[in-house]
């Protein structure tokens, strides 16, 4: 079946408005010979003279009045659909985001976050979910909206990135921990008995690479797959916790915490979505408040 020329609406919608085709012709910028050509082919597309002589000027069929605003409404929905979005109203705004973030993040970022959008979009739900792992699938197949996390080989080329803050790895411990007291050198902290953290069930990183580097290695008691895991059990034992500084800020609340006595690379925590997501204003808003929650402590 032939495609109708759909630019013949709006041509459509100027004639039965104007019910004259000079004056159509120079509402469109056309010539008068080619707006007399376009209702030719109206007519001939709808079956129907839709516009007829009587005296001097042009008068209506039954079908071109049926058509006005049937019409008028499609060239108006039309028009709607291709303009840019316009900027939303967040108070009447009523949506569920899902956020996908290592352990940690939604503790220390979530309740301002969270304060954030009930006093900007009261209508809007946070919904959080773990990160078992940097497959970027769910954000492609529109299963979550946004995700934090350091950007790694295994990310879809299409995902987008913005960097929230950097971080670093430090050491913490329970108050009254033997490392509390006195400067803490790499064979103090290697001497120490130490939780690791680690998804994927290794039993070393960056941090056993620079002690080994000074002939040192430190003794693993425990691995797990979470920093407030790792946190919760230092609080309770004499274990001590490497974990990222920014992202375990409030669970490390009444503990010690210290510099690694190691050099250890920093490290880029971003904030990703899926392209298609980029123009949606309330997408945008919401990638707005992220950023500015995690910069408020920079």
């Amino acid at each position: 079946m032939a495609i109708p020329d759909l630019n013949l609406l709006v041509t459509l919608d100027v004639l039965l408005a104007e019910g004259s085709v000079a004056r159509a012709a120079q509402r469109l910028r056309l010539s008068p010979s080619a707006m007399s050509r376009a209702l030719a082919r109206l007519r001939e597309t709808t079956g129907d003279p839709l516009l007829v002589r009587a005296g001097r000027g042009l008068v209506p069929t039954p079908r071109a009045l049926e058509l006005r605003e049937r019409v008028s409404q499609l060239v108006q929905d039309g028009e709607a659909v291709l303009r840019p979005a316009e900027k939303i109203d967040l108070q009447q705004l009523v949506r569920t985001f899902t956020l996908r973030s290592s352990e940690g993040f939604v503790e220390n970022f979530g309740p301002g976050l969270i304060a954030r959008v009930a006093e900007e979009a009261p209508g809007v739900r946070l919904r959080f979910v773990q990160k078992p792992n940097k497959d970027s699938a769910p954000l492609r197949d529109g299963a979550i909206d946004l995700e934090t996390g350091v950007v790694g080989s295994s990310m879809g080329p299409e995902v987008r990135a913005q960097a929230l803050f950097r971080d670093r790895f430090i050491g913490v411990v329970h108050a009254g921990h033997p490392l509390c007291q006195g400067a803490i050198t790499p064979a103090r902290y290697a001497a120490a008995r130490h939780i690791y953290v680690s998804r994927r069930g290794l039993d070393k990183g960056p941090i056993d690479e620079a002690l080994n580097a000074l002939g040192l290695e430190r003794q693993i008691a425990t691995i797990v797959d979470g920093f407030s895991t790792a946190v919760a059990l230092a609080r309770a034992s004499d274990l001590v916790a490497s974990v990222p500084e920014r992202h375990t800020g409030m669970l490390r609340a009444g503990m010690h915490s210290f510099a690694l006595p190691v050099a250890t690379p920093e490290f880029t925590v971003s904030l990703l979505w899926h392209p298609r997501m980029q123009a949606d204003p309330a997408h945008r808003w919401l990638r707005g408040c992220v950023r500015e929650v995690c910069a408020v402590d920079r």
